[in-house]
């Protein structure tokens, strides 16, 4: 993942990156969840967080073959 935290205002957005790096992976997919949709939803493709509320939630990234990667959002009240 492009970055491991991540600070934004509600209703700001921003794009996480994540690449596969095994050499010999087939499919180098990504899928995003969210740990707590009602503090940072992101699509599950693209990776575009939208920060909903205040608080903290983890993004995670994982690969097809099961390997992860996590970035802490902290979502501040708006400016």
């Amino acid at each position: 993942m492009d970055k491991t935290t991540l600070s934004l205002s509600v209703g700001a957005t921003e794009t996480l990156k994540a690449m596969v790096t095994s050499e010999d992976a087939e499919d180098k997919s990504v899928q995003f969840t969210s740990s707590d949709t009602a503090v940072a939803t992101v699509t599950p493709v693209q990776g575009k967080v939208t920060a909903v509320a205040e608080g903290r939630a983890t993004i995670t990234a994982t690969t097809t073959e099961g390997q992860t990667a996590t970035c802490e959002v902290t979502v501040t009240p708006e400016e």
